[in-house]
């Protein structure tokens, strides 16, 4: 399962195109605070959260499901990683690429994490 967060329609929907392609199994949210109050929310997968959204940024999305106990492998996305955030995402264990993807690094990121 890989939880998608990202405010960008086309965003969102060119993601789940792309990895039920490779076979994953995908659910879409708009923001953190959708992903947060799915009662149905699943302890596993891998979360691709974007950083830069309205509300809540990516790494405290994170921060907040592993307040709850939810440890899944997470991967943060976003046009900009500068050093700072770079270290902050390292420090929670939260893998940065930057966008746009090239090649399949964004697919070997979420498989390399539910290994």
């Amino acid at each position: 399962m890989v939880l998608v967060v990202d405010d960008d329609p086309a965003v969102r929907n060119s993601l789940k195109f792309s990895l039920e392609l490779e076979g994953f199994a995908v659910r879409l949210y708009a923001n953190g605070r959708e992903l947060l109050d799915d009662p149905r929310l699943p302890v596993y997968g891998c979360l691709v959260v974007d950083q830069v959204m309205p509300g809540l940024l990516g790494l405290d999305v994170v921060a907040a499901l592993r307040d709850r106990g939810i440890s899944s492998p997470a991967i943060l996305i976003t046009p900009h990683a500068n050093p700072k955030l770079r270290q902050c995402a390292a420090t929670a264990g939260v893998v940065v690429i930057e966008k746009p993807f090239f090649g399949n690094i964004l697919i070997d990121a979420i498989r390399n994490s539910l290994t």
